[in-house]
């Protein structure tokens, strides 16, 4: 390979997104660990957490021990403003492991310490270096108790303000949706699935060339909506296979919310070589008569042989929450210009404030 060769591939290289997913915690951990597991490409993994021994079990290629000084590596326990200075102490690191990035998952269980004090620093960290940055949580089950409930509430809430947009998924919901007779580490799995499908679907929309293109720019003018997020893939097969593909994307049992009232969509649809134009109009209007009367919808369709007679569609829906401050520009600042926040913005050692 010459060197003209070898620079169209750099290029190449560039040219895709480039997706991070961060694990905070024990729970975000966990999770980043099932990905790993699943074998997701095109994705860089990070795992951050106070307890050193936790994070000794990531696979992740990288791993951030947060607030040395504060924790001595010893967790949180479970005090989510330890979780909070440790990743404050930390924010230099953050900032190196995050930076590049065009779009950052941060994934958490929030109720405990470090995942519910930490992920709104990292998002916040995430964010101000120039990536759309989506929040992924878990809320604890009931039975864990009032405390641990309010402490995930509270948590969320300030990862909402940082994140463009949240997914929130209760663990109470893995009662209604698991196998009485599954594993705990299957059910969780389930959770888990709500990220890995998200991830792996904007992936896919955006790296794999279709007949009508989807690019990261969609991706961002969708999920830049703000406030809930649903990102779902739903797959059909036999008569109504694209009805089916698109009631399955748009029927989440794990999520809080349903398409109902979306503002923002952004759906691709995948089948093979005798997809019809009528099955992708089925698909494309089951999805347009949930969502809201103006939204704003963004569609792509990809021809894959391997396929078969099945369809596949990935729904990223948004703007389910509108708040009374001005939709935030689709162009980012620069990391060092200053911002009208309640927050501090972290700023790296070199930069003055």
């Amino acid at each position: 390979m010459d060197s003209t060769d070898k620079q169209v591939e750099e290029k190449g290289k560039e040219a895709f997104a480039r997706i991070k997913v961060i694990g905070v915690g024990g729970g975000g951990s966990n999770a980043v660990n099932r990905m790993i597991d699943e074998g997701i490409k095109g994705v860089d993994f990070i795992a951050v957490n106070t307890d050193a021994q936790a994070l000794m079990l990531s696979k992740a290629g990288i791993r951030v021990r947060l607030g040395d000084k504060l924790t001595r590596g010893l967790g949180a326990g479970g005090n989510p403003e330890i979780g909070k200075k440790a990743a404050e102490e930390s924010a230099d690191e953050l900032y190196d492991v995050l930076k590049g990035s065009d779009m950052v998952f941060v994934t958490a269980g929030m109720g405990g310490g470090t995942g519910t004090g930490a992920a709104p620093v990292v998002a916040q960290i995430a964010k101000e270096s120039g990536a759309l940055t989506i929040g992924v949580v878990t809320r604890p089950f009931t039975f864990e108790g009032m405390r641990r409930l309010q402490s995930a509430e509270v948590g969320i809430g300030k990862l909402k303000e940082h994140a463009d947009t949240l997914i929130a998924i209760p663990n109470d919901r893995l009662l209604q949706v698991a196998d009485k007779r599954a594993s705990l580490q299957d059910a969780f799995r389930l959770a888990d699935d709500v990220l890995h499908q998200g991830i792996q679907g904007i992936s896919e929309l955006i790296t794999i060339p279709g007949l009508i293109n989807l690019d990261f720019a969609d991706v961002r003018a969708i999920m830049s909506e703000g406030g809930a997020a649903l990102m779902a893939v739903g797959t059909g097969s036999g008569d109504e296979k694209a009805k089916k593909a698109a009631e399955d994307a748009i029927s989440s049992k794990l999520l809080d919310i349903t398409i109902d009232g979306a503002r923002g969509v952004l759906f691709n649809v995948t089948g093979g070589p005798n997809m019809t134009l009528f099955e992708v109009n089925q698909a494309a209007a089951i999805i347009r008569e949930t969502s809201h009367p103006d939204v704003n919808m963004i569609f792509g369709a990809v021809i894959d042989p391997n396929m078969g007679d099945d369809i596949r569609i990935t729904v990223i829906a948004t703007g389910f929450e509108r708040s009374s401050m001005p939709r935030r520009a689709l162009e980012r600042q620069p990391h060092n210009e200053s911002r009208r926040s309640d927050s501090a913005a972290y700023m790296r050692p070199s930069e003055s404030v």
